[in-house]
Protein backbone atom coordinates (compact mmCIF):
# COMPACT_ATOMS: atom_id res chain seq x y z
CA UNK A 1 0.00 0.00 0.00
CA UNK A 2 3.08 2.29 -0.17
CA UNK A 3 1.92 3.80 -3.46
CA UNK A 4 -1.44 4.71 -1.95
CA UNK A 5 0.25 6.38 1.01
CA UNK A 6 2.30 8.45 -1.40
CA UNK A 7 -0.81 9.25 -3.43
CA UNK A 8 -2.62 10.32 -0.27
CA UNK A 9 0.25 12.61 0.70
CA UNK A 10 0.07 14.23 -2.75
CA UNK A 11 -3.70 14.65 -2.42
CA UNK A 12 -3.27 16.22 1.02
CA UNK A 13 -0.78 18.69 -0.44
CA UNK A 14 -3.28 19.55 -3.15
CA UNK A 15 -5.95 20.11 -0.49
CA UNK A 16 -3.59 22.43 1.39
CA UNK A 17 -2.97 24.44 -1.78
CA UNK A 18 -6.71 24.73 -2.34
CA UNK A 19 -7.30 25.87 1.23
CA UNK A 20 -4.59 28.52 0.99
CA UNK A 21 -6.02 29.76 -2.30
CA UNK A 22 -9.55 29.98 -0.91
CA UNK A 23 -8.39 31.79 2.23
CA UNK A 24 -6.71 34.38 0.03
CA UNK A 25 -9.85 34.89 -2.03
CA UNK A 26 -12.06 35.21 1.04
CA UNK A 27 -9.75 37.82 2.53
CA UNK A 28 -11.24 40.32 0.09
CA UNK A 29 -14.78 39.01 -0.45
CA UNK A 30 -17.61 37.33 1.44
CA UNK A 31 -17.96 33.57 1.09
CA UNK A 32 -21.42 33.99 -0.51
CA UNK A 33 -19.85 36.02 -3.31
CA UNK A 34 -17.41 33.22 -4.11
CA UNK A 35 -19.53 30.15 -3.54
CA UNK A 36 -18.20 28.19 -6.48
CA UNK A 37 -14.66 28.36 -5.16
CA UNK A 38 -15.72 27.79 -1.55
CA UNK A 39 -17.95 24.85 -2.30
CA UNK A 40 -15.40 23.44 -4.70
CA UNK A 41 -12.82 23.49 -1.93
CA UNK A 42 -15.35 21.71 0.32
CA UNK A 43 -15.62 18.95 -2.25
CA UNK A 44 -11.82 18.74 -2.49
CA UNK A 45 -11.52 18.45 1.29
CA UNK A 46 -14.29 15.86 1.41
CA UNK A 47 -12.68 13.78 -1.33
CA UNK A 48 -9.32 13.75 0.41
CA UNK A 49 -10.95 12.89 3.76
CA UNK A 50 -12.66 9.98 2.00
CA UNK A 51 -9.31 8.72 0.73
CA UNK A 52 -7.93 8.93 4.27
CA UNK A 53 -10.86 6.84 5.51
CA UNK A 54 -10.46 4.26 2.74
CA UNK A 55 -6.74 3.86 3.39
CA UNK A 56 -7.40 3.42 7.13
CA UNK A 57 -10.02 0.76 6.30
CA UNK A 58 -7.81 -1.26 4.00
CA UNK A 59 -4.86 -1.09 6.39
CA UNK A 60 -7.06 -2.26 9.27
CA UNK A 61 -7.97 -5.33 7.22
CA UNK A 62 -4.29 -6.23 6.97
CA UNK A 63 -4.76 -8.06 3.67
CA UNK A 64 -7.31 -10.57 4.96
CA UNK A 65 -9.62 -9.85 2.01
CA UNK A 66 -7.83 -9.27 -1.31
CA UNK A 67 -10.83 -7.35 -2.63
CA UNK A 68 -10.14 -4.54 -0.17
CA UNK A 69 -6.88 -3.53 -1.83
CA UNK A 70 -8.58 -3.66 -5.21
CA UNK A 71 -11.36 -1.33 -4.03
CA UNK A 72 -8.84 1.06 -2.48
CA UNK A 73 -6.77 1.24 -5.65
CA UNK A 74 -9.82 2.00 -7.77
CA UNK A 75 -11.05 4.58 -5.25
CA UNK A 76 -7.71 6.38 -5.28
CA UNK A 77 -7.37 6.32 -9.06
CA UNK A 78 -10.84 7.72 -9.66
CA UNK A 79 -10.79 10.32 -6.88
CA UNK A 80 -7.34 11.66 -7.69
CA UNK A 81 -8.24 11.74 -11.37
CA UNK A 82 -11.22 13.91 -10.47
CA UNK A 83 -9.21 16.16 -8.17
CA UNK A 84 -6.64 16.81 -10.87
CA UNK A 85 -9.00 16.99 -13.82
CA UNK A 86 -12.57 17.80 -12.85
CA UNK A 87 -14.39 17.14 -9.58
CA UNK A 88 -18.20 16.82 -9.79
CA UNK A 89 -20.07 19.12 -7.39
CA UNK A 90 -23.39 18.25 -9.02
CA UNK A 91 -24.84 16.67 -12.12
CA UNK A 92 -23.70 19.58 -14.31
CA UNK A 93 -21.06 21.33 -12.19
CA UNK A 94 -17.39 20.38 -12.42
CA UNK A 95 -14.68 22.06 -10.39
CA UNK A 96 -11.29 22.25 -12.05
CA UNK A 97 -8.08 23.34 -10.30
CA UNK A 98 -8.02 26.51 -12.41
CA UNK A 99 -11.32 27.58 -10.84
CA UNK A 100 -9.43 28.05 -7.57
CA UNK A 101 -6.33 29.41 -9.24
CA UNK A 102 -4.34 26.28 -8.44
CA UNK A 103 -3.79 24.78 -11.88
CA UNK A 104 -0.08 24.17 -11.12
CA UNK A 105 -1.06 22.23 -7.99
CA UNK A 106 -3.40 20.12 -10.10
CA UNK A 107 -0.59 19.29 -12.51
CA UNK A 108 1.71 18.49 -9.60
CA UNK A 109 -0.89 16.11 -8.19
CA UNK A 110 -1.26 14.35 -11.53
CA UNK A 111 2.52 14.07 -11.89
CA UNK A 112 2.96 12.69 -8.38
CA UNK A 113 0.28 10.07 -9.02
CA UNK A 114 1.16 9.29 -12.62
CA UNK A 115 1.80 5.63 -11.88
CA UNK A 116 -1.75 5.34 -10.56
CA UNK A 117 -3.48 7.53 -13.11
CA UNK A 118 -1.71 6.08 -16.14
CA UNK A 119 -2.71 2.50 -15.32
CA UNK A 120 -5.57 0.93 -17.26
CA UNK A 121 -8.04 -0.18 -14.58
CA UNK A 122 -10.25 -2.25 -16.91
CA UNK A 123 -9.00 -5.58 -15.60
CA UNK A 124 -9.30 -4.42 -11.98
CA UNK A 125 -12.92 -3.45 -12.44
CA UNK A 126 -13.69 -6.74 -14.16
CA UNK A 127 -12.01 -8.69 -11.36
CA UNK A 128 -14.05 -6.84 -8.75
CA UNK A 129 -17.37 -7.51 -10.46
CA UNK A 130 -16.50 -11.16 -11.09
CA UNK A 131 -16.00 -11.53 -7.34
CA UNK A 132 -19.36 -9.87 -6.67
CA UNK A 133 -21.03 -12.22 -9.12
CA UNK A 134 -19.69 -15.14 -7.09
CA UNK A 135 -21.03 -13.69 -3.84
CA UNK A 136 -17.76 -12.25 -2.55
CA UNK A 137 -17.79 -8.73 -1.07
CA UNK A 138 -15.12 -6.46 0.37
CA UNK A 139 -14.70 -6.43 4.15
CA UNK A 140 -17.33 -4.82 6.32
CA UNK A 141 -16.13 -6.03 9.70
CA UNK A 142 -15.56 -3.35 12.29
CA UNK A 143 -13.02 -5.57 14.05
CA UNK A 144 -15.31 -5.79 17.06
CA UNK A 145 -17.40 -8.91 17.65
CA UNK A 146 -20.23 -6.98 19.31
CA UNK A 147 -20.51 -4.45 16.48
CA UNK A 148 -20.42 -7.19 13.85
CA UNK A 149 -23.13 -9.08 15.74
CA UNK A 150 -25.33 -5.99 15.80
CA UNK A 151 -24.96 -5.59 12.04
CA UNK A 152 -25.80 -9.26 11.52
CA UNK A 153 -28.88 -9.00 13.72
CA UNK A 154 -30.28 -5.97 11.91
CA UNK A 155 -29.36 -7.38 8.49
CA UNK A 156 -31.29 -10.58 9.19
CA UNK A 157 -34.25 -8.56 10.47
CA UNK A 158 -34.20 -6.32 7.41
CA UNK A 159 -33.99 -9.24 4.99
CA UNK A 160 -36.87 -11.04 6.70
CA UNK A 161 -39.21 -8.23 7.72
CA UNK A 162 -38.58 -5.24 5.44
CA UNK A 163 -37.10 -6.17 2.07
CA UNK A 164 -40.00 -8.49 1.05
CA UNK A 165 -42.63 -5.84 1.80
CA UNK A 166 -41.08 -2.41 1.33
CA UNK A 167 -41.95 -1.92 -2.33
CA UNK A 168 -45.57 -2.86 -1.75
CA UNK A 169 -45.75 -0.40 1.15
CA UNK A 170 -44.18 2.28 -1.01
CA UNK A 171 -46.58 1.82 -3.93
CA UNK A 172 -49.60 1.94 -1.62
CA UNK A 173 -48.18 4.95 0.28
CA UNK A 174 -48.75 2.97 3.45
CA UNK A 175 -47.33 3.89 6.81
CA UNK A 176 -44.75 1.49 8.16
CA UNK A 177 -47.00 -1.14 9.79
CA UNK A 178 -47.39 -0.89 13.54
CA UNK A 179 -46.18 -4.47 13.91
CA UNK A 180 -42.94 -3.58 12.12
CA UNK A 181 -42.49 -0.49 14.29
CA UNK A 182 -42.99 -2.64 17.38
CA UNK A 183 -40.48 -5.21 16.15
CA UNK A 184 -37.96 -2.43 15.52
CA UNK A 185 -38.58 -1.13 19.03
CA UNK A 186 -37.95 -4.58 20.50
CA UNK A 187 -34.57 -4.62 18.75
CA UNK A 188 -33.70 -1.35 20.48
CA UNK A 189 -33.83 0.80 17.34
CA UNK A 190 -35.26 3.87 19.07
CA UNK A 191 -32.95 3.86 22.06
CA UNK A 192 -29.55 3.10 20.56
CA UNK A 193 -27.87 6.23 21.95
CA UNK A 194 -30.18 6.88 24.92
CA UNK A 195 -28.34 6.10 28.19
CA UNK A 196 -29.16 2.83 29.92
CA UNK A 197 -30.29 4.78 32.99
CA UNK A 198 -33.25 5.94 30.90
CA UNK A 199 -34.06 2.62 29.25
CA UNK A 200 -31.88 2.93 26.17
CA UNK A 201 -29.00 0.81 24.94
CA UNK A 202 -26.40 3.44 25.82
CA UNK A 203 -24.39 2.77 22.66
CA UNK A 204 -22.52 5.17 20.42
CA UNK A 205 -22.97 6.88 17.07
CA UNK A 206 -21.05 4.19 15.23
CA UNK A 207 -23.67 1.66 16.32
CA UNK A 208 -26.35 4.12 15.27
CA UNK A 209 -24.77 4.16 11.81
CA UNK A 210 -24.79 0.37 11.55
CA UNK A 211 -28.44 0.13 12.61
CA UNK A 212 -29.55 2.95 10.32
CA UNK A 213 -27.56 1.63 7.36
CA UNK A 214 -29.05 -1.84 7.57
CA UNK A 215 -32.63 -0.66 8.04
CA UNK A 216 -32.27 1.86 5.21
CA UNK A 217 -30.94 -0.88 2.96
CA UNK A 218 -34.38 -2.43 3.28
CA UNK A 219 -36.29 0.82 2.98
CA UNK A 220 -35.27 4.37 3.72
CA UNK A 221 -38.54 4.83 5.63
CA UNK A 222 -37.61 2.26 8.26
CA UNK A 223 -34.08 3.57 8.47
CA UNK A 224 -35.38 7.10 8.89
CA UNK A 225 -37.97 6.33 11.52
CA UNK A 226 -35.24 6.14 14.12
CA UNK A 227 -33.92 9.56 13.15
CA UNK A 228 -36.81 11.29 14.88
CA UNK A 229 -36.14 9.36 18.09
CA UNK A 230 -32.42 10.07 17.76
CA UNK A 231 -33.01 13.83 17.45
CA UNK A 232 -35.57 13.98 20.26
CA UNK A 233 -33.50 11.74 22.49
CA UNK A 234 -30.35 13.79 22.01
CA UNK A 235 -32.21 17.05 22.58
CA UNK A 236 -33.55 15.77 25.89
CA UNK A 237 -30.36 14.02 27.02
CA UNK A 238 -28.28 17.15 26.41
CA UNK A 239 -30.75 19.85 27.37
CA UNK A 240 -33.72 18.42 29.22
CA UNK A 241 -34.67 18.90 32.85
CA UNK A 242 -34.36 15.85 35.13
CA UNK A 243 -38.14 15.45 34.99
CA UNK A 244 -38.18 15.62 31.18
CA UNK A 245 -35.44 13.00 31.01
CA UNK A 246 -37.07 10.65 33.49
CA UNK A 247 -40.52 11.00 31.93
CA UNK A 248 -39.82 11.01 28.19
CA UNK A 249 -36.58 9.16 27.48
CA UNK A 250 -37.73 5.68 28.60
CA UNK A 251 -40.85 5.98 26.48
CA UNK A 252 -38.89 7.16 23.44
CA UNK A 253 -36.40 4.31 23.86
CA UNK A 254 -39.17 1.71 24.09
CA UNK A 255 -41.09 3.09 21.10
CA UNK A 256 -44.10 3.97 23.26
CA UNK A 257 -43.56 7.59 22.22
CA UNK A 258 -42.81 8.26 18.54
CA UNK A 259 -41.45 11.80 18.19
CA UNK A 260 -41.42 14.11 15.19
CA UNK A 261 -39.14 17.08 14.48
CA UNK A 262 -41.08 20.29 13.78
CA UNK A 263 -38.58 22.90 12.64
CA UNK A 264 -38.97 23.94 8.98
CA UNK A 265 -41.37 26.68 7.85
CA UNK A 266 -42.78 27.39 4.38
CA UNK A 267 -40.68 30.47 3.62
CA UNK A 268 -37.52 29.87 5.63
CA UNK A 269 -35.94 26.58 4.52
CA UNK A 270 -32.44 26.47 6.03
CA UNK A 271 -32.73 30.02 7.40
CA UNK A 272 -33.91 29.02 10.86
CA UNK A 273 -33.18 32.47 12.25
CA UNK A 274 -36.19 33.76 10.31
CA UNK A 275 -38.73 31.37 11.88
CA UNK A 276 -42.08 33.00 12.59
CA UNK A 277 -44.04 30.29 14.45
CA UNK A 278 -44.56 31.70 17.93
CA UNK A 279 -45.47 30.39 21.34
CA UNK A 280 -46.68 32.49 24.25
CA UNK A 281 -47.84 31.75 27.75
CA UNK A 282 -51.45 32.27 28.77
CA UNK A 283 -52.75 33.15 32.21
CA UNK A 284 -52.45 29.52 33.38
CA UNK A 285 -48.79 29.33 32.40
CA UNK A 286 -49.43 26.95 29.50
CA UNK A 287 -48.06 27.66 26.04
CA UNK A 288 -50.23 28.62 23.08
CA UNK A 289 -48.70 27.97 19.66
CA UNK A 290 -49.46 29.90 16.46
CA UNK A 291 -47.99 29.56 12.98
CA UNK A 292 -47.22 27.08 10.21
CA UNK A 293 -44.61 24.38 9.63
CA UNK A 294 -43.86 22.31 6.56
CA UNK A 295 -42.04 19.12 5.55
CA UNK A 296 -42.85 17.54 8.89
CA UNK A 297 -42.16 13.82 8.67
CA UNK A 298 -44.39 11.34 10.50
CA UNK A 299 -46.45 14.17 11.95
CA UNK A 300 -49.76 12.33 12.16
CA UNK A 301 -48.74 9.09 13.89
CA UNK A 302 -46.31 10.77 16.28
CA UNK A 303 -46.95 11.39 19.97
CA UNK A 304 -44.46 14.17 20.69
CA UNK A 305 -43.31 17.19 18.71
CA UNK A 306 -39.90 18.76 19.24
CA UNK A 307 -41.05 22.17 18.05
CA UNK A 308 -38.87 25.21 17.43
CA UNK A 309 -40.81 28.42 18.01
CA UNK A 310 -40.24 32.09 18.74
CA UNK A 311 -41.05 32.76 22.40
CA UNK A 312 -39.09 36.00 22.77
CA UNK A 313 -40.59 38.26 20.08
CA UNK A 314 -38.37 41.20 20.94
CA UNK A 315 -35.19 39.20 20.31
CA UNK A 316 -33.90 39.12 16.76
CA UNK A 317 -32.94 35.99 14.86
CA UNK A 318 -31.86 32.88 16.71
CA UNK A 319 -31.90 34.55 20.12
CA UNK A 320 -35.71 34.55 20.24
CA UNK A 321 -36.10 30.82 19.54
CA UNK A 322 -36.99 28.17 22.10
CA UNK A 323 -37.50 24.40 21.86
CA UNK A 324 -40.80 23.00 23.09
CA UNK A 325 -41.64 19.38 23.80
CA UNK A 326 -45.27 19.30 22.71
CA UNK A 327 -47.36 16.17 23.34
CA UNK A 328 -50.12 15.31 20.87
CA UNK A 329 -52.53 12.45 20.30
CA UNK A 330 -51.74 10.03 17.50
CA UNK A 331 -53.72 10.53 14.36
CA UNK A 332 -55.87 7.89 12.74
CA UNK A 333 -56.91 7.13 9.18
CA UNK A 334 -60.15 9.02 9.80
CA UNK A 335 -58.66 11.92 11.74
CA UNK A 336 -54.99 12.59 11.05
CA UNK A 337 -54.73 15.48 13.51
CA UNK A 338 -57.18 15.16 16.41
CA UNK A 339 -55.38 17.71 18.59
CA UNK A 340 -57.30 20.91 19.22
CA UNK A 341 -55.66 23.93 17.61
CA UNK A 342 -53.66 21.85 15.11
CA UNK A 343 -54.48 20.94 11.52
CA UNK A 344 -52.44 19.43 8.73
CA UNK A 345 -52.41 18.34 5.12
CA UNK A 346 -50.27 15.69 3.45
CA UNK A 347 -47.53 16.60 0.97
CA UNK A 348 -47.48 13.92 -1.71
CA UNK A 349 -43.92 12.94 -2.55
CA UNK A 350 -41.99 10.84 -5.08
CA UNK A 351 -40.31 8.65 -2.49
CA UNK A 352 -39.25 8.63 1.16
CA UNK A 353 -42.60 7.18 2.11
CA UNK A 354 -43.70 5.13 5.09
CA UNK A 355 -44.07 8.07 7.47
CA UNK A 356 -45.61 10.72 5.18
CA UNK A 357 -44.87 14.40 4.95
CA UNK A 358 -47.18 17.16 6.15
CA UNK A 359 -47.75 20.87 6.29
CA UNK A 360 -49.03 21.85 9.75
CA UNK A 361 -50.98 24.84 11.00
CA UNK A 362 -51.21 25.91 14.63
CA UNK A 363 -53.92 28.17 15.98
CA UNK A 364 -53.85 28.35 19.78
CA UNK A 365 -52.60 24.78 20.16
CA UNK A 366 -51.93 24.26 23.83
CA UNK A 367 -48.73 22.81 25.32
CA UNK A 368 -48.13 22.28 29.04
CA UNK A 369 -46.24 24.82 31.10
CA UNK A 370 -43.27 22.46 31.48
CA UNK A 371 -42.93 21.89 27.72
CA UNK A 372 -39.94 24.26 27.44
CA UNK A 373 -36.82 22.12 26.89
CA UNK A 374 -34.54 22.53 29.89
CA UNK A 375 -36.84 25.24 31.23
CA UNK A 376 -34.82 27.83 29.29
CA UNK A 377 -36.12 30.33 26.76
CA UNK A 378 -33.97 31.59 23.91
CA UNK A 379 -31.83 28.44 23.79
CA UNK A 380 -33.73 26.57 21.08
CA UNK A 381 -31.33 27.10 18.22
CA UNK A 382 -28.28 26.28 20.33
CA UNK A 383 -30.00 23.14 21.61
CA UNK A 384 -30.88 22.10 18.06
CA UNK A 385 -27.38 22.79 16.77
CA UNK A 386 -26.02 20.24 19.22
CA UNK A 387 -28.03 17.55 17.43
CA UNK A 388 -27.05 18.49 13.87
CA UNK A 389 -23.84 16.49 13.90
CA UNK A 390 -25.55 13.26 14.91
CA UNK A 391 -28.48 13.81 12.57
CA UNK A 392 -26.22 14.43 9.58
CA UNK A 393 -24.06 11.41 10.35
CA UNK A 394 -27.21 9.33 10.60
CA UNK A 395 -28.41 10.74 7.28
CA UNK A 396 -25.11 9.71 5.72
CA UNK A 397 -25.71 6.20 7.09
CA UNK A 398 -29.16 6.19 5.51
CA UNK A 399 -27.54 7.12 2.21
CA UNK A 400 -25.04 4.28 2.55
CA UNK A 401 -27.89 1.83 3.07
CA UNK A 402 -29.75 3.14 0.01
CA UNK A 403 -26.56 2.98 -2.05
CA UNK A 404 -26.01 -0.63 -1.01
CA UNK A 405 -29.55 -1.62 -1.96
CA UNK A 406 -29.15 0.05 -5.35
CA UNK A 407 -26.00 -2.00 -5.96
CA UNK A 408 -27.70 -5.21 -4.84
CA UNK A 409 -30.59 -4.63 -7.23
CA UNK A 410 -28.31 -3.71 -10.13
CA UNK A 411 -26.13 -6.75 -9.53
CA UNK A 412 -29.06 -9.14 -9.28
CA UNK A 413 -30.63 -7.79 -12.47
CA UNK A 414 -27.33 -7.92 -14.36
CA UNK A 415 -26.82 -11.55 -13.37
CA UNK A 416 -30.30 -12.66 -14.39
CA UNK A 417 -31.12 -10.51 -17.42
CA UNK A 418 -30.10 -12.23 -20.67
CA UNK A 419 -29.45 -10.31 -23.85
CA UNK A 420 -27.75 -11.51 -27.04
CA UNK A 421 -27.32 -14.94 -25.51
CA UNK A 422 -25.62 -14.03 -22.24
CA UNK A 423 -26.20 -12.31 -18.90
CA UNK A 424 -25.74 -8.56 -19.25
CA UNK A 425 -23.17 -8.51 -16.44
CA UNK A 426 -20.76 -9.77 -19.10
CA UNK A 427 -20.99 -6.49 -21.00
CA UNK A 428 -18.25 -4.07 -19.84
CA UNK A 429 -20.47 -0.99 -19.67
CA UNK A 430 -22.72 -2.86 -17.25
CA UNK A 431 -19.94 -4.35 -15.13
CA UNK A 432 -18.12 -1.01 -15.03
CA UNK A 433 -21.19 0.59 -13.47
CA UNK A 434 -21.33 -2.09 -10.80
CA UNK A 435 -17.63 -1.72 -10.03
CA UNK A 436 -18.00 2.04 -9.64
CA UNK A 437 -21.05 1.57 -7.43
CA UNK A 438 -19.15 -0.75 -5.10
CA UNK A 439 -16.10 1.50 -4.87
CA UNK A 440 -18.24 4.57 -4.19
CA UNK A 441 -20.29 2.65 -1.61
CA UNK A 442 -17.19 1.64 0.37
CA UNK A 443 -15.77 5.17 0.14
CA UNK A 444 -18.96 6.76 1.47
CA UNK A 445 -19.37 4.10 4.15
CA UNK A 446 -15.88 4.52 5.53
CA UNK A 447 -16.14 8.32 5.55
CA UNK A 448 -19.43 8.00 7.44
CA UNK A 449 -17.89 5.65 10.00
CA UNK A 450 -14.97 8.05 10.40
CA UNK A 451 -17.41 10.86 11.18
CA UNK A 452 -19.20 8.67 13.71
CA UNK A 453 -15.93 7.81 15.41
CA UNK A 454 -15.04 11.50 15.57
CA UNK A 455 -18.38 12.19 17.22
CA UNK A 456 -17.88 9.33 19.67
CA UNK A 457 -14.48 10.74 20.63
CA UNK A 458 -16.24 13.79 22.04
CA UNK A 459 -14.75 16.28 19.60
CA UNK A 460 -16.70 18.83 17.63
CA UNK A 461 -17.37 17.24 14.25
CA UNK A 462 -19.70 19.47 12.26
CA UNK A 463 -17.21 19.41 9.37
CA UNK A 464 -16.79 15.62 9.46
CA UNK A 465 -20.56 15.13 9.66
CA UNK A 466 -21.10 17.52 6.75
CA UNK A 467 -18.50 15.72 4.65
CA UNK A 468 -20.08 12.34 5.31
CA UNK A 469 -23.53 13.53 4.34
CA UNK A 470 -22.26 15.46 1.32
CA UNK A 471 -20.49 12.46 -0.20
CA UNK A 472 -22.89 9.69 0.85
CA UNK A 473 -25.91 11.52 -0.57
CA UNK A 474 -24.18 11.88 -3.92
CA UNK A 475 -23.21 8.21 -3.91
CA UNK A 476 -26.74 7.07 -3.11
CA UNK A 477 -28.11 9.01 -6.07
CA UNK A 478 -25.33 7.91 -8.43
CA UNK A 479 -25.74 4.25 -7.48
CA UNK A 480 -29.51 4.36 -7.85
CA UNK A 481 -29.23 6.09 -11.22
CA UNK A 482 -26.63 3.62 -12.48
CA UNK A 483 -28.61 0.59 -11.35
CA UNK A 484 -31.76 1.93 -12.94
CA UNK A 485 -29.78 2.31 -16.17
CA UNK A 486 -28.71 -1.32 -15.86
CA UNK A 487 -32.40 -2.25 -15.67
CA UNK A 488 -33.04 -0.36 -18.90
CA UNK A 489 -36.71 0.29 -19.61
CA UNK A 490 -37.77 -2.01 -16.80
CA UNK A 491 -36.12 0.29 -14.31
CA UNK A 492 -38.62 2.99 -15.24
CA UNK A 493 -41.55 0.72 -14.42
CA UNK A 494 -43.09 1.15 -10.98
CA UNK A 495 -43.21 -2.60 -10.45
CA UNK A 496 -39.41 -2.76 -10.21
CA UNK A 497 -37.89 -1.92 -6.85
CA UNK A 498 -35.11 0.18 -8.34
CA UNK A 499 -37.69 2.81 -9.31
CA UNK A 500 -38.42 3.31 -5.61
CA UNK A 501 -34.76 3.36 -4.64
CA UNK A 502 -34.10 6.11 -7.19
CA UNK A 503 -36.89 8.25 -5.73
CA UNK A 504 -35.73 7.57 -2.19
CA UNK A 505 -32.13 8.45 -3.02
CA UNK A 506 -33.00 11.87 -4.39
CA UNK A 507 -34.14 13.34 -1.09
CA UNK A 508 -30.85 12.61 0.64
CA UNK A 509 -29.14 15.55 -1.06
CA UNK A 510 -31.79 17.91 0.29
CA UNK A 511 -32.92 17.20 3.84
CA UNK A 512 -30.84 17.66 7.02
CA UNK A 513 -29.12 20.47 5.14
CA UNK A 514 -28.90 20.52 1.37
CA UNK A 515 -25.59 19.71 -0.35
CA UNK A 516 -24.90 23.40 -0.83
CA UNK A 517 -25.42 24.04 2.88
CA UNK A 518 -23.04 21.19 3.78
CA UNK A 519 -20.41 22.58 1.42
CA UNK A 520 -20.79 26.04 2.95
CA UNK A 521 -20.34 24.64 6.47
CA UNK A 522 -17.27 22.65 5.46
CA UNK A 523 -15.56 25.49 3.61
CA UNK A 524 -16.26 28.11 6.25
CA UNK A 525 -15.19 25.82 9.07
CA UNK A 526 -11.90 24.79 7.50
CA UNK A 527 -10.89 28.22 6.26
CA UNK A 528 -11.73 29.80 9.61
CA UNK A 529 -9.33 27.39 11.24
CA UNK A 530 -11.79 25.22 13.17
CA UNK A 531 -9.60 22.24 12.37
Amino acid sequence: MVDLKQALAAAQSFRAAAQTALAGRLATKHIDADQRAAHGFAWIATSVAALEAVLAWVEAGNGANPLDALVARLAFAETIGQLAGGLPMGQNELLRPADLGIAPAGRALADACAGLLDTDMTAARAELVAALAQGHWPSETLHDAELDAIRDQFRRFTDAEIVPHAHKWHLANDLIPDATVQAMAELGTFGVCIPTAFGGLGLNKLVMCIVTEELSRGWIGTGSLGTRSEIAGELIVLGGTPEQKNTLLPKIASGEILPTAVFTEPDTGSDLGSLQTRAQRDASGDWLIYGAKTWITHASRSDLMTLLARTLPDEKGYAGLSMLLVPKPRGTADDAFPAEGMTGSEIHVLGYRGMREYTLQFDSMRAPADALLGGEEGQGFKQLMRTFEGARIQTAARAVGVARRALELGLDYALNRKQFGKAIINFPRVSDKLAAELVDLITARELTYAAARAKDSGKRCDIEAGMAKLLAARVAWANADASLQIHGGNGYALEYEISRVLCDARILNIFEGAAEIQAQVIARGLVSGRN
